[in-house]
């Protein structure tokens, strides 16, 4: 049918979705929308396409399958990783330009359907899907290393029910992960002031809580972080031959989304034990969200430091009570 409209053919007789008796067999919605794909316009207007399709299932009584062309319910909907981190990708970078988006020939909100549903996660995603949906639905950004981090964790999620999950899972997996670890260490509340030199620019007094122990440490630096860090390695680690140093510090803006509800700041780092001057273990990312910048960076680094007494391939936390 398309190779007659090319040869100059003016009519095409067809049918919804393959299903016709003396009209043809051909899928008028496959071809006008292949068209479209092509810069023709073929004059029918398919915003409403699921409306069409519930009035041909219900005067046919037969289904459309999921993964019919265009049609189709998960036609939009990328579960392998590399496709899912392509089209984040493409989203990002369209703006206002035509549209053109991998694995996308037309932009789903022509034929009425949603963005939100392009993206689903099973066993066979990756990172750039997981981090896709968390940030478009709410709001947390993550960096690169990070999000392969986390999507470690979703994995096994999704290998052991071998079933898709949702955003809201993924996010109850990301609170388990990174924000709801408060053993062994847990920020009380800690207050700053000016250093006690031109070099150390901040004084930092915290109270945190080691177990079932509430404990105050001090530290000082060029900045809270570095202070804290310094408070916390003299008061815990320094007296057992242990230290751990941070690295790979960020804070962001939590991004517009769905679900959030006020400005916070969303703190990523990543932490190293150390022992004797040599890594021990691996190195484990810890993020913390708060409407105060550096509680949030605070949180994060306690986030981190739990997630390596979770892991257990270090004694950074084997003498502390």
């Amino acid at each position: 049918a398309e190779l007659a409209l090319m040869a100059g053919a003016d009519r095409v007789e067809g049918c919804l979705f393959g299903n016709g008796e003396r009209t043809g067999n051909v899928c008028l919605v496959t071809l006008a929308l292949n068209l479209f794909t092509q810069g023709i316009d073929p004059e029918v207007v398919y915003n409403e396409l699921d409306e069409t399709i519930e009035i041909a299932e219900f005067c046919t009584e037969l289904k459309v399958p999921e993964r019919y062309p265009w049609a189709g319910s998960l036609v939009y909907t990328a579960f392998s990783g590399s496709h899912q981190d392509a089209i984040k990708k493409g989203l990002e970078a369209l703006g206002d330009k035509v549209w053109e988006v991998p694995y996308l020939p037309i932009d789903p909100h022509d034929i009425g359907r949603q963005y939100e549903a392009i993206i689903r996660v099973n066993s066979q995603s990756g990172k750039g899907g997981i981090a896709y949906l968390l940030e478009t639905e709410y709001g947390i950004a993550m960096p690169k290393d990070c999000q392969a981090e986390f999507s470690q964790v979703v994995q096994k999620i999704t290998d052991a029910t071998g079933k898709e999950v949702s955003p809201k899972e993924i996010y109850d997996a990301f609170n388990s992960c990174f924000i709801d670890l408060k053993e062994p260490l847990s920020l009380i509340d800690y207050e700053m002031s000016k250093g006690s030199s031109g070099d150390i620019e901040v004084s930092l007094k915290a109270h945190i809580r080691v177990g079932t122990e509430d404990i105050e440490i001090t530290g000082e630096g060029n900045g809270p972080v570095s202070a804290f860090v310094s408070g916390l390695n003299k008061k815990l680690f320094a007296p057992h031959m242990m230290h751990f140093e941070l690295s790979d510090y960020s804070s962001v803006a939590r991004a517009h989304c769905k679900q959030l509800q006020s400005s916070e700041a969303v703190a990523t780092v990543r932490c190293q034990a150390m022992n004797c001057g040599k890594k021990q273990g691996g190195r484990r990312f810890g993020i913390g969200i708060h409407r105060n910048t550096t509680t949030a960076v605070l949180q994060a680094v306690m986030s981190a430091l739990n997630r390596i007494g979770s892991a257990g391939d270090s004694k950074l936390f084997s003498k502390l009570k």
